[in-house]
């Protein structure tokens, strides 16, 4: 069985096809145990994506609900396709995927933009474009689920944008520049002491020039944001502009609107409207503005105390083998080796987020990162040298 596209989107009838049943015949011979393996899995995974789909609604309001219940009914349809496949070879449910199993126990507990962001991928890697058993509207399906799935996240998406930019940045140039320092100095030939000492110091002073940067970064932004955004100073001063000789066109022109809409909004402004104009032109805003805009930054003294505590929480992982007395060769191998773990974390992260491979990102980010550090522990030794 499967769904087809109606003019309802939130229909969530069954859509049935003939001939589609568990009992073999000429059309439909006898499934074999591949089969059946591979449907009862399936089965267990429209199951699972289904119930996340449900857990996540638990948690949202309005329309997202209304969204959200209405792709779990569409993963029901798409259960009860494999089952009428099965027919009897249906047997005990089967567990779902360790992939679908980790997004529920996510959805249960958390209903974050990770889980819509871990959803999104799950729809784009769906294996029924492939499978001769998978009709075509379910091949379509999965595609359409992962639009729906992608413009939910992004909602989520736009909301953390500014604050998570800044906590991404900051914990990943903590990581970096201070495991950069440590293995620099301690290439250098100074002592333990003043490696563990340059570390803290650099925690310090990258947290605070972090956090403040970021925070004049983004009031910046925002207040040339607001600058750009049109006050409604020509609702007052229109009554009192010289009808023959007033600029109030040109403040339109100026802010992009055609000569057309611009003229009309004129008369209008001027209460001198007065012809058989265009009733678009009536409706369409001063300037386009998006009420998002702001949101998609951030506060000022939210990325900057991200900043701070990311910078802070990724440059003490450097430190933390001198910390607990560790010198030498041993103390920067297990650093590298725990900026190497953090710096994978934080690349798989934003993989997550961005809908792309975390595994990709992951690995950019420790090419990227312990590239930096072995070039500085380099011009480390030779400065060492030099001096010695």
């Amino acid at each position: 069985m499967s769904q087809h596209a109606t003019s309802d989107p939130f229909n969530t009838e069954p859509h049935h096809h003939s001939g589609e049943t568990g009992t073999p015949d000429a059309a439909h011979p006898a499934p074999s145990p591949a089969d059946i393996k591979r449907w009862r899995q399936y089965l267990a995974d429209e199951r699972a994506e289904a119930s996340v789909y449900r857990d996540l609604a638990q948690n949202r309001t309005g329309e997202e609900r209304a969204i959200l219940l209405a792709l779990a009914e569409a993963e029901g349809r798409h259960e009860a396709h494999w089952l009428q496949l099965l027919g009897d070879h249906a047997g005990r449910p089967r567990p779902a995927s360790l992939r679908s199993q980790l997004l529920g126990f996510l959805a249960r507990h958390f209903g974050s933009v990770f889980v819509l962001a871990l959803a999104q991928r799950a729809e784009s890697r769906s294996p029924y474009g492939s499978d001769p058993s998978a009709t075509a509207a379910m091949v379509a399906d999965e595609q359409i689920h992962e639009e729906v799935v992608r413009g939910l996240a992004t909602r989520g998406r736009n909301r953390l944008a500014g604050t998570f930019r800044a906590a991404v940045f900051g914990a990943n140039d903590g990581l970096v520049s201070n495991l950069s320092l440590v293995m620099g100095m301690a290439a250098s030939g100074v002592a333990s002491s003043v490696v563990l000492l340059s570390g803290v110091f650099g925690l310090l002073a990258g947290a605070l020039s972090m956090g403040a940067g970021e925070f004049i970064s983004v009031r910046s932004q925002r207040e040339l944001l607001a600058a750009t955004r049109p006050t409604q100073i020509t609702l007052a001063a229109a009554p009192s502009l010289d009808i023959e000789h007033n600029e109030l066109l040109l403040v339109y022109l100026a802010r992009g609107m055609s000569r057309a809409a611009a003229e009309h909004r004129v008369a209008e402004r001027m209460g001198l409207l007065d012809c058989d104009c265009d009733p678009s032109l009536s409706l369409r805003p001063e300037l386009p503005e998006s009420p998002d805009q702001h949101e998609a930054v951030g506060t000022a003294w939210g990325a900057a105390a991200s900043s701070f505590c990311f910078f802070a929480s990724g440059a003490i992982v450097p430190i933390i083998p001198f910390l607990f007395g560790m010198t030498g060769v041993l103390a920067l191998v297990v650093s590298a080796v725990l900026v190497g773990v953090a710096l994978l974390v934080t690349g798989g992260v934003v993989g997550l987020l961005s809908g792309t491979s975390p595994t990709t990102r992951g690995l950019r980010q420790l090419a990227i990162g312990l590239g930096a550090a072995g070039a500085t522990y380099l011009l480390g030794l030779a400065l060492g040298a030099v001096v010695a």
